[in-house]
């Protein structure tokens, strides 16, 4: 088990990338920001309730435990958790600069959205993931996963709700687009 400390070096400075993305958003441009949030009025599932609820009890946790969690600088986990938090990190800023110059009446169709219907999910998991292996957390690392199921399920609930919005064309997205990664299909081939 990790010893855990308040300190400058510890799995904060991974996770802190979350909240520089957030500032980014709302003060380069105020209309994506309109764009993060699905509206209350969207019916929920009772599944999608219940891990929008979890998800963000577990985000807290994991906030919170990111600044007792010191990152194991000298180890192995240390090389492939950082690694996959740097292909995590590229992925974030490539959907977030995506997002923000898609115009909102517009399905986000573009750049790393190619690959991956929701990359921003992707990023997180890698994030996190990679954030957990660096610090020689299980703890973390698991906590990343019941994040990836939450986000699952978020992912669908969008889904339906970019169906209402942009129907036809975000129908042909889903049909050419990986829900979560892989590489864009050909319109032919479906």
């Amino acid at each position: 088990m990790a010893t855990l400390k308040i300190g400058l070096w510890n799995a904060w400075l991974f996770m802190s990338v979350f909240l520089l993305q957030m500032i980014a958003m709302f003060a380069l441009n105020g209309r994506a920001a309109k764009k993060t949030h699905l509206p209350i009025k969207i019916k929920r599932k009772k599944t999608e309730k219940y891990s929008e609820y979890i998800a963000n009890f577990v985000w807290l946790i994991a906030m919170i435990y990111s600044i007792f969690l010191p990152l194991k600088f000298a180890s192995t986990w240390f090389i492939f958790g950082f690694s996959l938090f740097m292909i995590g990190l590229i992925f974030l800023i490539l959907a977030t600069v995506d997002f923000m110059t898609t115009p909102v009446d517009q399905v986000i169709s573009k750049g790393i959205y190619r690959i991956s219907r929701h990359p921003m999910y992707v990023a997180t998991f890698f994030i996190c993931t990679g954030t957990g292996m660096a610090a020689g957390s299980w703890l973390f690392i698991l906590l990343s996963f019941v994040l990836a199921i939450c986000f699952y399920q978020q992912a669908l609930l969008e889904e339906r709700f970019c169906l209402e919005i942009y129907a036809d064309a975000y129908k042909e997205y889903m049909r050419t687009t990986p829900r979560l990664l892989g590489l864009p299909r050909k319109m032919n081939s479906i």
